[in-house]
């Protein structure tokens, strides 16, 4: 049975090694680089109060890892949670580890409207997604990188 535990310091390596493999598919748009994976697994492991980070494992096997950041919806007039990064091992894909992960996310804030991005081509996700609730909001996003 799949496990969700925080991560720590030792998962570093393969935290690392999985954020190359899910930064370079089509399920996300930027590439990101080997600054910023290590900067989000340092903010995932010390005190940074915006991101947390999760592990996935069974008997001692990781299966994949999500981050998830928090934030407050004056949209929604109350917490939120963006489900940052969610990345299950090819191998262990479709076994439910994606919808655990979310009922976790829930039942550990259960007054948040939870949020993501998902690329459309990636209808795998957006299944699981809309299996567990989730619905296309109707604009776009916009940023700015200071």
């Amino acid at each position: 049975m799949t496990t969700i535990r925080p991560m720590q310091p030792a998962d570093k390596e393969a935290v690392l090694a999985m954020m190359e493999v899910f930064y370079a598919s089509p399920a996300v748009l930027s590439n990101g680089s080997a600054a910023i994976f290590s900067s989000d697994f340092e903010a995932c492991i010390n005190d940074n109060p915006y991101l947390e980070g999760y592990m996935f494992e069974e008997n001692g096997q990781i299966q994949g890892y999500a981050m998830a950041a928090k934030s407050f919806s004056t949209e929604f007039g109350r917490p939120c949670i963006w489900v940052e990064d969610l990345y299950i091992k090819e191998d262990f894909r479709g076994t439910g580890i994606g919808s655990l992960f979310l009922e976790f996310i829930e039942k550990k804030y259960p007054e948040a409207v939870l949020r993501l991005e998902v690329e459309e081509e990636n209808g795998r996700a957006v299944k699981v997604y809309e299996k567990n609730g989730f619905n296309v909001l109707p604009y776009m996003e916009m940023k700015k990188l200071l």
